[in-house]
């Protein structure tokens, strides 16, 4: 595989961005913003649409002709029971195995329920599914949902919406490290372009935009500055970033005479 592909729940990819669907302040905004992100995976919550919504009709039209994966997501559940339900129906209406699992513990930050979700997971994972689970920058709940299963895991860059980026990088470094030959997805909190790049330049396979896009005052602009800037991250990661010195180090060689000395 080449770095201009990757491969994610059995399907070869050219895109690292994946990109939601929420927000946006109208279906063709958000059409136009996915079209220009160049991503191929987008996420759709079955309970996105309020029953009586004039505008579902247009929103469900256009996810079909982008022609893209879609991933829906559990979003709105708090409980594993709750999740599975959503997960099950969801494979139902949109015909795909995936499911985003979002099994939210508390709704302030919207932090996820590590118990539940990886509840969820160990039975959405035997019932046939791949599961991309939601969850904290914690080894030790990535260490559980990899145990029971789970070739994909997707740990926050801090709490939904928040746009504060990378709050733990170390953290999600150290799972990287752990987990070498899982697919990681940095998902929720990134804020700016620069955060995505500094996602992908940890060596993380992908990053998860909506909110960053959506509210933007441009988000079909935004959503092409974030597919350049997952680009140049994901380019930085495989050329092999310089390491940080603790003291100043000339990056042109000071020995001899100075060249214009030979011109006296």
């Amino acid at each position: 595989m080449n770095s201009d592909t990757w491969e994610i729940g059995g399907k070869t990819l050219n895109s690292r961005m994946l990109i939601g669907s929420a927000l946006y302040p109208s279906p063709a905004n958000m059409e136009d913003a996915i079209k220009i992100s160049g991503s191929q995976i987008v996420t759709v919550a079955l309970r996105r649409q309020a029953a009586g919504d004039d505008t579902s009709g247009d929103f469900w039209n256009i996810i079909k002709s982008l022609g893209i994966e879609v991933l829906p997501n559990t979003a709105g559940s708090h409980s594993a029971k709750e999740a599975i339900a959503t997960a099950q129906m969801a494979r139902e209406v949109f015909n795909t195995n995936w499911i985003k699992l979002e099994v939210i513990g508390d709704q302030y930050n919207l932090q996820p329920d590590p118990f539940e979700t990886v509840k969820a997971a160990e039975f959405l994972i035997k019932e046939g599914f791949e599961v991309f689970p939601y969850t904290t920058d914690d080894l030790v709940v990535a260490k559980r949902l990899a145990d029971v299963g789970c070739k994909i895991i997707m740990p926050w860059g801090s709490p939904i919406g928040s746009g504060k980026g990378l709050m733990n990088p170390d953290n999600l470094k150290a799972i990287r490290t752990q987990f070498p030959d899982l697919q990681l997805i940095v998902d929720a909190g990134i804020g700016k372009p620069s955060h995505a790049t500094q996602a992908m330049e940890l060596g993380y396979d992908g990053v998860l935009l909506n909110s960053a896009i959506a509210l933007a005052q441009d988000p079909v602009k935004m959503a092409d500055s974030f597919r350049l800037a997952i680009d140049a991250g994901r380019l930085g990661y495989e050329a092999g970033t310089m390491q940080q010195r603790e003291f100043a180090s000339p990056s042109t060689p000071t020995i001899g005479t100075p060249f214009w000395h030979q011109f006296k």
